[in-house]
């Protein structure tokens, strides 16, 4: 029965996922909200009424676009509520997600270290010739 459960939680976190990313990407006409916001994921309640949702956002404005989805929380329940069936609609709760910026650093971060590595090579087969 547990794993039934999760299945149904797992498949529901999913939805809700899908239909928030859905809804910030084309329903919301806020300034502060922009193309590079978008929903890592959704993690809905066991009781089904609370929604935490992680944004992940790839500008320097975050605590606007915070302020901006905070803002539309009621406008953005009501189309989730017209969206996914579920008996009771999950109040929202918006989390800045920062792994996405994170895995970003890390890649620059590999990417320089190639990049000395080829011309450190580079320089140790001139210096030989």
């Amino acid at each position: 029965m547990q794993k039934k459960n999760n299945n149904r939680r797992s498949r529901i976190n999913d939805e809700v996922t899908r239909v928030l990313a859905d809804i910030i990407r084309s329903e919301l006409s806020d300034p502060r909200i922009g193309v590079v916001t978008s929903v890592t994921r959704a993690e809905v309640t066991p009781d089904m009424k609370y929604c935490k949702a992680y944004i992940s956002i790839l500008s320097d404005n975050k605590s606007d676009v915070m302020k901006g989805l905070l803002n539309a929380a009621g406008y953005i329940r009501k189309l989730l509520a017209e969206r996914v069936n579920l008996r009771q609609t999950p109040e929202l709760h918006f989390v800045h997600d920062d792994a996405v910026e994170h895995g970003l650093k890390i890649s620059r971060l590999i990417d320089e270290v190639v990049k000395d590595i080829v011309t450190n090579d580079t320089d140790i087969k001139n210096n030989d010739e």
